[in-house]
């Protein structure tokens, strides 16, 4: 007869499969033995010994047994990687050595006064709101009806006197022409009509290709300033208007003197029809051309008679062969600037 323990183990064991049944047999045999031997702790112990514990009191040890166990960190684990270090001082080396010879190659220059106050004039004139002074630019405008043969003089003092030409109406084109321009339409429209620009569109396209040539300069020579004197502008086909005369020597510079070609009126048309077979302008027809000719009287011979009266007003007849107008045009030049 199988004891109460032998019998509890027999049902404990039963739900195992059948490969397990002998051993389960054979252990509950010893504990029996045990048990008549007259010592029921023994036999106790022994079947819980055997008992086969079930999945969940599996998990939990094993639960217990990770928390409780202290894992070693393998040496790889310990510190900084060494690759990685070299990698750094690799990297460092070849940045340094780098940086080294870019730094030979760019020498340190050594700036005098002159290089400082060049420095501080270009600064003032990039951000200049005021008007240009005598020492910074030089202006004589260049006045005449249309086809006085204004751009050909204007030409021939840029070649020989280092002039800077800035045609009026050469920078309302280019403005016209410019992609994304706000006034090519209206341009567009008054050049058409022969009627004048309004001056804050003139006037502003004359500020600022004056800044750029004074600051082209002072890139290339910054001695320049000093061993030429002022940039030199010829400004072409401006002022035509009372207005734009007042408001250009008070926010732009004044003038030193004008240039007016005297023409007659049917030379001048001569002139800009046959100019007009391969200029390709819009404005060398017959109707704008006399369009124009109204308007320059109309508007431009009272800033001429305006100036006169101060004298700074030369009169050159231009209806004779070019070489002569010039002549003239550099007699005026020698005996007002001496050059």
């Amino acid at each position: 007869m199988l004891s109460r323990s032998s019998l509890r183990l027999l049902s404990l064991t039963g739900r195992t499969s059948a490969t397990a049944a002998a051993p389960a047999f054979a252990r509950a045999a010893s504990i029996s033995t045990i048990a008549k031997a007259g010592n029921p702790l023994a036999s106790r112990n022994l079947a819980h010994a055997f008992v086969r514990p079930t999945a969940k009191q599996t998990i939990i040890r094993t639960s217990q047994r990770s928390y409780s166990v202290q894992t070693k960190p393998t040496p790889r684990d310990e510190g900084p990687k060494f690759r990685y270090i070299v990698l750094l001082v690799i990297l460092g080396t070849a940045g340094f050595v780098w940086a080294e010879k870019n730094v030979r190659k760019k020498k340190p220059r050594d700036f005098n006064e002159e290089d400082y106050e060049a420095i501080k004039k270009r600064a003032r004139i990039m951000h200049k709101k005021t008007a240009f002074t005598p020492e910074e630019a030089l202006v004589i405008f260049v006045l005449g009806g249309p086809g006085s043969g204004k751009g050909t003089q204007c030409a021939n003092l840029v070649r020989d006197y280092n002039f800077v030409h800035l045609s009026a109406g050469d920078l309302l084109r280019a403005e016209q022409a410019r992609e994304g321009s706000q006034y090519g339409e209206l341009i567009s429209n008054y050049i058409k009509e022969g009627k004048i620009v309004p001056q804050e569109v003139t006037i502003a396209l004359l500020r600022n290709a004056m800044r750029d040539a004074i600051i082209k300069r002072l890139d290339e020579d910054p001695d320049a300033a000093i061993e030429e004197g002022p940039v030199r502008f010829l400004i072409d086909g401006f002022p035509r208007k009372m207005d734009q005369a007042l408001i250009f020597e008070d926010d732009v510079c004044i003038s030193r003197f004008t240039l007016f070609f005297e023409c007659p009126e049917e030379v001048m048309l001569k002139r800009l029809l046959k100019r007009g077979e391969t200029s390709g302008r819009t404005d060398d027809n017959v109707e704008s051309i006399k369009k124009r000719f109204h308007t320059f009287v109309d508007t431009s011979m009272p800033v001429i008679e305006y100036f006169d009266k101060s004298g700074k007003v030369f009169r050159i007849p231009c209806d004779q062969p070019v070489e002569n107008v010039y002549s003239q045009v550099k007699g005026v030049l020698q005996d007002r600037l001496g050059i």
